[in-house]
């Protein structure tokens, strides 16, 4: 019986892809968002390598997942603190 190993990597990298997506949108916390964000974004990536795309693979994880999540930690630190401190993102009068 021989294994097909692209087919397991890809099952694989799909379920990492879709768990990471859906930590993305029900995470309160924007900067663990971010980080599930930027994993989610990686493992597109390594399907592209997957599926044998190197220029994509490399665009993907350089633009995307490199520059993307860094610019939204920024924007976050670079807020006001309450904003940060409270779960529920209200802004103070």
């Amino acid at each position: 019986m021989d294994v097909d190993w692209e087919f397991i990597a890809f099952i694989i990298l799909s379920a990492f892809e879709v768990i990471g997506s859906v930590l993305v949108v029900i995470n309160k916390r924007l900067v663990r968002a971010a980080f599930w964000l930027a994993m989610t974004l990686v493992t597109i990536g390594a399907i592209y390598l997957l599926f044998l795309s190197e220029f994509v693979f490399l665009i993907q994880i350089l633009v995307y997942a490199g520059a993307v999540p860094v610019l939204l930690v920024f924007g976050i630190m670079l807020t006001r603190r309450t904003i940060m401190d409270e779960p529920g993102g209200t802004v103070p009068p």
